[in-house]
């Protein structure tokens, strides 16, 4: 099986890059860069084939994929700076990359009959109530222009392609590039103290899981909408925080508040992300580890790699 994946300079294209090369899979890693321009470590990303590509340049994005030919596209490129993306000279390009890029490379997947793989987010929903947000939801009411662009390329997706998973995401970190962990760990080791918001509920996402499931799914047709995080029970941002504290040894005491007292961020943030899971064991998947146990893991990788 040969598989295209967009996005590999960020933290899950790089994982699922690695994900295919363990399981002998012909993996081509795409970004936007010349060359490979994330973390420059000794795994299979570093190694595999790598092609330039545009998503939002559709002669480039039909003239690639059609000459590799893949199997599967798994797309994790994206726009993800959720606060600059409320900026109105960034909106535009926004748009054009996550909903655009993705309907361009939906547009090829159907002439070459291949399977695509979307990464969106719980943003597609308002985030209102306590209620778990299930996968085949159609209440779509976005807070925020990431979230209204993220949702966009769904429909992008959905309205193009049979053999499709969107599978949305939360609180997502890995080893390459920037996430709330390696936030919360520089200031815990130069504050005494840290304010963090205890009204906005949901699950993290370690990119090394679900890269294993995203794999999983690509090797079969099960397709359709589904939601993955890792296991473990919902939780606020300043329980993740406590726990990320506790395990990483710091003694950096918690605040918390809530949203409206912390008020910083420009782009509104749902306050309800908890995700409905269940559709993921229905369709015979195992879910991912729980999130205690992916937070352990992931800092004993971010010192095997410093």
């Amino acid at each position: 099986m040969k598989i295209f994946v967009t996005g590999v300079a960020g933290q899950l294209g790089h994982d699922v890059i690695n994900e295919l090369a363990k399981r002998g899979y012909e993996g081509i890693a795409s970004d936007i860069a010349p060359t490979y321009s994330g973390i420059q470590d000794s795994s299979e990303v570093t190694q595999a084939a790598y092609r330039s590509m545009d998503i939002t340049n559709p002669k480039a994005v039909e003239a690639t994929l059609t000459e590799i030919n893949p199997d599967v596209v798994i797309h994790c490129a994206a726009w993800t700076a959720v606060d600059l993306a409320e900026d109105e000279d960034k909106q535009e390009k926004v748009r054009a990359i996550n909903a655009g890029g993705t309907k361009n490379i939906a547009l090829v997947c159907k002439k070459l009959n291949c399977k695509m793989v979307y990464i969106s987010t719980d943003y597609v929903f308002d985030g209102q109530g306590t209620k778990p947000w299930e996968p085949d939801c159609k209440d779509y009411k976005p807070l925020n222009v990431y979230g209204q662009t993220k949702l966009e390329g769904e429909l992008a997706v959905s309205e193009n392609l049979e053999k499709y998973f969107i599978v949305r995401i939360a609180w997502v970190f890995g080893l390459n590039g920037k996430n709330f962990i390696k936030t919360m760990l520089n200031v815990g080791k130069t504050h005494d103290s840290v304010r963090v918001v205890n009204d906005q509920v949901g699950t993290p996402t370690y990119t090394y899981d679900l890269a294993r499931l995203l794999v999983d799914m690509v090797e079969t047709e099960k397709y359709g909408y589904y939601h993955a995080t890792n296991e473990g029970g919902y939780i606020s941002w300043f329980d993740f925080t406590q726990e990320i504290y506790k395990q990483a040894g710091l003694k950096t005491n918690v605040l918390p508040v809530t949203t409206a007292e912390y008020g910083l961020s420009k782009a509104a943030r749902p306050f309800n992300s908890r995700l409905d899971k269940s559709k993921l064991v229905a369709n015979g998947f195992k879910p991912l580890p729980t999130w205690q146990d992916a937070l352990s893991r992931y800092l004993k990788e971010m010192q095997d790699n410093a």
